[in-house]
């Protein structure tokens, strides 16, 4: 049971780069990761009923260290236009690696927006009070 009994529309953001994965070896579509990535997250929804996803952005061969990614900056645009609410990542080095400015979205933008964020390895969900544990 969560504090909050409030729907949430999220968005399930994905990240690798290419440093990270398995696409500029196969030439994969797609990689492992990402999809393990998502597995993840969809494994740690299944006991939420109070999040419905809504879109999955998939940024995969991107670097974290800045964020005008193509698929980040189109879930930024869907968040103003009030479709998202929630926003899960596997864990926060796929949300982004500029430590800075992943805290700016996570403690300034996103609050502001009134977004939930969650990243699921690290135990954080911002709907709790006590720093985000989970």
């Amino acid at each position: 049971m969560t504090k909050d009994l409030k729907s949430y529309q999220a968005a399930v953001y994905l990240r690798l780069s290419r440093e990270d994965g398995d696409i500029a070896d196969g030439g994969k579509q797609i990689s492992n990761s990402i999809a393990n990535q998502k597995e993840l997250v969809m494994d740690y929804l299944k006991s939420r009923t109070e999040i419905t996803v809504v879109s999955t952005y998939t940024d995969d061969g991107y670097s974290g260290v800045n964020f005008e990614r193509p698929e980040f900056q189109r879930m930024l645009s869907d968040i103003r236009e009030g479709k998202i609410n929630c926003v899960i990542v596997k864990d926060l080095s796929r949300f982004g690696r500029n430590y800075i400015e992943s805290g700016r979205y996570i403690e300034k933008i996103f609050p502001m927006l009134n977004i939930r964020f969650i990243a699921v390895t690290d135990g954080y969900d911002s709907i709790n009070e006590d720093m985000g544990a989970i």
